[in-house]
């Protein structure tokens, strides 16, 4: 029997799916295809009908981050899309830097968890980072003000803190500094931001 049209597809985004997943967790280099197909339900022999090669496979899935925003329960915590007097990019700071998305390893930013990974990859691998991280700047300095020179550094700086902050919260052993890092960072990154009716993140 035939499978179904679209089994195709769907089934590459299992693969894609599992994917992110493991690199999130794990890391670029710790994750093994076969690894990857059996958390797809898959065996190691289909990967190569729908991808050339590790990198290929990495690039897709982290770049899948951007072409479904939002898609993971802490993106939409914070209440997307933001009430019409606050800015998108004061709403994605607290939900980047909220304890949801310090606890959600698996369904996190693909930035947060493989920049070792990345800095040692080839260009595909590379060239998807710099999507996600570009998609970011780009949402920050939309609402930044009319000097897009200005707005761009300032989008950079915003960026830096959501980043660094989320990786230093989810490296130290000490809970409490954790969190201070995460608030510190929020605050740090409103503070450029310039935008105001800042809830306190949960």
């Amino acid at each position: 029997m035939p499978y179904p049209q679209d089994h195709r597809q769907e089934t590459r985004e299992k693969i894609l799916a599992s994917a992110r997943r493991l690199f999130n967790r794990n890391g670029l280099s710790e994750v093994s295809i076969d690894a990857v197909m059996a958390g797809a339900g898959l065996t190691r022999g289909g990967f190569y009908s729908y991808f050339d090669s590790k990198d290929e496979l990495y690039a897709e899935a982290i770049t899948l981050f951007t072409r479904r925003f939002p898609s993971e329960p802490w993106q939409c915590s914070m209440g997307m899309p933001p009430p019409a007097d606050r800015p998108l990019a004061a709403t994605i700071v607290d939900a980047y830097l909220s304890r949801q998305h310090f606890e959600d390893i698996d369904g996190s930013c693909p930035m947060l968890g493989l920049p070792s990974d990345v800095a040692r990859g080839g260009a595909p691998v590379k060239a998807a980072y710099r999507e996600v991280l570009g998609m970011m700047i780009g949402a920050f300095s939309a609402n930044l003000g009319p000097d897009r020179k200005v707005a761009y550094e300032r989008a950079l700086g915003i960026a830096a803190l959501c980043v660094g902050g989320m990786v230093l919260a989810r490296a130290v052993d000490d809970p409490a500094l954790a969190d201070d890092l995460r608030e510190a960072a929020r605050k740090m990154a409103q503070s450029i931001g310039a935008w105001d009716k800042t809830p306190e993140p949960a």
